[in-house]
């Protein structure tokens, strides 16, 4: 398995997403987009790709972004997903239609030697979180787009606000410690929760005519496959799955029975929706 080479501080980073749970998100592509997928809608309604546009897709995952943009700036233009993981550009490869025009690079965006002032979007769907020097990373972003670029992404708000993530990590906190916790500052999903660091980040990148939008949104987290699938969802990824590894197979058992108690009353049909909130993040290449 290929590893790019980065900047030191984003090793760990590195490391965790060609490491088993990069395989494990890889291995859940499809599903993780049936889950993720109105949130892309959402991103590029925002950014506003146009045909002959070229754009960037920071942690593009698997591709399905990726695809959505170079779609949207076809025939002429290009859509370039970026991304650390070996194993989700793999299926992103794997999967991309044939004949769109778009490209993928393992690479560390902090570091990576784009063309300067040659794209004209910056987009991300919960990509971008994951910096550890994120004013470095969005400096040597910025400096690829035209001064006529833009930056759409999305992130996630505060934990309390996402019980679809949250509410299975309690039900299996009845049964093991809480993992340490992430300071406010730190790479992770919710590192970006915070307005006034995000703004403060992005100015101090250079960009101007920052703005952020709170947007709610129900995250079915069964993806229509009824109770049995969100509490399997909720155990192969996402931070309850993280708080029980390397626990013995009672303590799992027992945590699964607590989370799907949990979700049961929320059970409607075959869905299982609770809320999901994110910042919706536009600015300009000052």
């Amino acid at each position: 398995m290929e590893q790019p080479s980065g900047h030191e501080q984003n090793a760990d980073q590195i490391a965790y997403w060609n490491g088993p749970s990069g395989q494990r998100w890889a291995d859940r592509h499809g599903v993780q987009e049936k889950l993720l997928g109105p949130i892309a809608d959402v991103l590029i309604d925002r950014a506003k790709p146009k045909p002959g546009e070229r754009v960037i897709d920071v942690g593009c995952g698997s591709g399905a972004t990726t695809v959505a943009f170079a779609k949207a700036v076809a025939p002429d233009g290009l859509a370039l997903g970026l991304d650390v993981s070996d194993p989700m550009l793999s299926q992103a490869r794997a999967f991309a239609p044939k004949g769109l025009p778009l490209d993928f690079v393992l690479a560390d965006a902090t570091v990576h030697p784009f063309e300067p002032a040659s794209f004209d979007v910056l987009a991300s769907r919960f990509g971008v979180m994951f910096f550890a020097d994120p004013i470095a990373s969005f400096s040597n972003l910025r400096r690829a787009l035209k001064p006529t670029g833009r930056l759409a992404f999305v992130c996630w708000r505060e934990p309390k606000e996402n019980p679809w993530m949250m509410a299975p990590l309690m039900a299996v906190y009845k049964h093991v410690p809480k993992m340490p916790p992430v300071g406010p500052e730190e790479p992770g999903p919710f590192a970006f929760a915070s307005e006034e660091r995000v703004m403060r980040i992005l100015k101090g990148a250079g960009f101007a005519d920052v703005a952020m939008e709170p947007h709610n949104l129900p995250m079915d987290i069964a993806i229509g496959g009824g109770l049995d699938a969100a509490v399997d969802g909720s155990l192969q990824i996402g931070p309850a799955s993280r708080a029980l590894q390397g626990h013995p197979p009672e303590t799992y058992d027992a945590a699964k029975a607590s989370i799907r108690e949990t979700l049961a009353p929320f059970l409607k049909g075959q869905s299982v929706a609770l809320q999901g909130a994110i910042w919706i993040v536009t600015a300009k290449a000052a």
